[in-house]
């Protein structure tokens, strides 16, 4: 029962014209080692950067740059009886171009945005490590999210 569902799966995602990103020709090979991304502003521009350039590689000789225009807020979630907050919602949206190195033509632009949370309960230690780890995840998630639009698009 199990192989008749496998063969059906495999069927249709054949018959739908599927290919998989990182196979032969496929967009994920296109853009490795091809894209240089723009130098980072701050810490969370780093980290952005730094999860970039580990999906994509960096780019010796670039056909593509990546232009990303960040921004990071913070909205507290959850209030005590005595009025503290407790909770943090780390919201983030990188709206990001990627243009040909040479020309300068833009190939395509797009927005990305998420949001963690993290708790601010503890000493301040703790919340000050929260909040740097939120930050890390945060833009994890936004590096993903741009590698993901960057490999459906059609370059």
């Amino acid at each position: 029962m199990r192989l008749l569902a496998a063969l059906t799966l495999a069927l249709t995602v054949a018959a739908c014209g599927f290919e998989p990103v990182y196979g032969p020709g496929g967009t994920g090979t296109k853009l490795q080692n091809r894209v240089l991304v723009d130098p980072p502003r701050d810490r969370e521009g780093f980290l952005l950067v730094r999860q970039l350039e580990e999906r994509l590689g960096r780019a010796g000789d670039p056909t593509y740059k990546l232009a990303i225009d960040l921004s990071v807020a913070e909205e507290a979630r959850a209030i005590d009886p005595d009025g503290d907050i407790r909770r943090y919602h780390m919201i983030g949206s990188a709206a990001f171009t990627l243009s040909d190195a040479d020309t300068g033509a833009v190939v395509m632009s797009d927005l990305v945005d998420n949001f963690v949370g993290y708790s601010a309960t503890g000493t301040t230690v703790a919340t000050l490590s929260a909040q740097r780890d939120a930050t890390e995840r945060l833009m994890t998630i936004l590096a993903d999210e741009i590698v993901l639009q960057l490999q459906v698009s059609d370059l």
